[in-house]
């Protein structure tokens, strides 16, 4: 009898020793270490970022919808941005970008007059997307000559593209800032899908209307203007900008879809 309860003190012992050690050992945390995207871009354009809310505030984002005034009235471009599918609508015609296929359905009796749609679709949410949408992968950059304008001296970043991004990989952007404030200012740009233009030269569009939409400093109007040997010379027509949704959930890809009567173009 005695040998039995010894041998239940020793267990219980055992027991008791095993569940203290067990308690007091340190518990160990997995902590996931993201890739700081700031890293991926040069200190200039990061401070032109900050100057209009952040990368990272703008990389939350996965939709956008605006609407631009036109002469023919107003336009609706909506796209999700980390996919980038695209629809375009006025009163003439609806675009689509579906992801992988552009479609147009003509709404008009006459043709369709504009720019192409497969290079087009998309034309005016890069500019609008300004300065956040060269933060895109497969960019370039190095400084480039500052542009002096009306006596004003705005440092410049080039941006190029790698082979196979985009439809225009030739393409050519340089942004523009102000040297105080980092805010946008210009954007010089190349035009490689329109025949019979020179494709090397910069044409020209100026930011200095902008509007806060969730804490992003965006446009409220973009200005076009005439140029020669690469400079802005003066103002031709201005695309204003209203109703400005940026959300962090995108939409719903059934938006994109081809309608009926529309048809693809790639």
């Amino acid at each position: 009898m005695k040998n039995i309860i010894y041998l239940c003190l020793i267990t219980l012992i055992f027991i008791s020793c095993k569940e203290e050690k067990k308690a007091t050992e340190p518990k160990t945390e997995t902590i996931k270490i993201e890739k700081n995207t700031a890293l991926k871009y040069p200190k200039n354009l990061l401070d032109i970022f900050d100057a209009h809310g952040g990368i990272e505030n703008w990389q939350k984002m996965k939709s956008l919808v605006f609407t631009m005034e036109t002469k023919n009235g107003d336009e609706v471009i909506a796209t999700n941005l980390k996919s980038r599918e695209a629809l375009l609508t006025n009163k003439k015609s609806t675009i689509g970008f579906d992801g992988s296929k552009v479609w147009l359905k003509n709404k008009s009796k006459e043709k369709y007059k504009g720019y192409d749609p497969i290079y087009g679709y998309n034309l005016m949410f890069y500019f609008y997307a300004m300065p956040f949408i060269l933060a895109d992968d497969g960019i370039n950059y190095k400084d480039a000559e500052p542009l002096v304008f009306e006596g004003k001296t705005y440092p410049g970043i080039e941006i190029t593209y790698n082979n196979g991004v985009g439809e225009t990989p030739e393409d050519r952007y340089v942004l523009y800032y102000n040297a105080t404030t980092f805010n946008m200012e210009w954007l010089g740009y190349t035009v490689n899908f329109v025949e019979g233009i020179d494709k090397k030269e910069l044409h020209f569009r100026r930011y200095k209307d902008w509007q806060n939409v969730n804490g992003l400093i965006l446009p409220k109007s973009i200005i076009g203007y005439t140029f020669k040997n690469d400079k802005p010379i003066k103002p031709k027509g201005t695309n204003i900008f209203k109703d400005v949704k940026l959300s962090e959930k995108a939409f719903d890809l059934k938006m994109f879809k081809k309608t009926e009567n529309g048809n693809y173009l790639n």
